[in-house]
């Protein structure tokens, strides 16, 4: 799976990219992440950013740089992946699990990060572009939010992660996950449940359901 990030702060993505889950599909070749900074695609006397016609507050990508670097990124790769170019954008509609796992499937996968008021409009006119949002609250850039759809999609590439393990994880399809507990069995009065110091794998996992259903019924009120 390919990964490139289109920003005008490609640096804040090194410790991302070098660390954990994803620095370890990295090393393993199960992914390859790029980023584009956007200055490297303006011409003399460019700016990645303008006034808004019609007036207001803030600042607008520029279309130039952003088109140009996607016609880059397209350009060198096969014609025939399968790709998604996405937008970080507190118009789009939130970021899910379920987006993660079908983006994990891809060849590629292109993340704009949006900065102050938004891109040129005519950027979605042109490339088949969804804008997706982190959350309903406001970042200074889409740095952040790209950075979690970096972690949670790589995360499910298979051979990132223990298979068990992403199937089992909240919203991997058997919705919230389960209390956990580890040793010691008793730390200031409160003791592990009974049930999973029994050894009664039947019993333990009926425990799982039963504490998965409560949180999921708890974060729906």
């Amino acid at each position: 799976m390919h990964v490139d990030l289109v920003s005008l702060f490609p640096e804040m993505f090194a410790p991302v990219i070098g660390l954990s889950i994803v620095g370890r599909a990295v090393e393993r070749g199960l992914v390859e992440v790029r980023t584009h900074h956007l200055l490297d695609a303006l011409e003399q006397n460019e700016r990645a950013d303008e006034r808004p016609y019609g007036g207001g507050p803030g600042m607008v990508l520029r279309i130039e740089p952003l088109a140009r670097t996607l016609d880059r990124i397209i350009a060198a790769a096969p014609a025939d992946e399968r790709r998604r170019i996405v937008l970080t954008s507190a118009s789009g509609p939130l970021f899910t699990q379920a987006d993660a796992a079908v983006w994990s499937a891809l060849d590629r996968l292109v993340v704009i990060c949006g900065h102050y008021e938004g891109v040129d409009e005519r950027l979605g006119a042109l490339y088949p572009i969804e804008e997706i949002s982190l959350g309903e609250f406001v970042l200074t850039g889409g740095e952040i939010a790209a950075m979690a759809f970096l972690d949670a999609t790589v995360r499910l590439v298979p051979g990132a992660i223990d298979a068990a393990s992403a199937a089992s994880e909240s919203w991997g399809g058997n919705g919230l996950d389960h209390p956990a507990y580890t040793r010691p069995p008793t730390f200031r009065g409160i003791d592990v449940p009974a049930v999973l110091l029994g050894g009664d794998h039947a019993k333990i996992a009926e425990w799982r359901r039963q504490q998965s259903r409560a949180r999921a019924a708890r974060r729906a009120r």
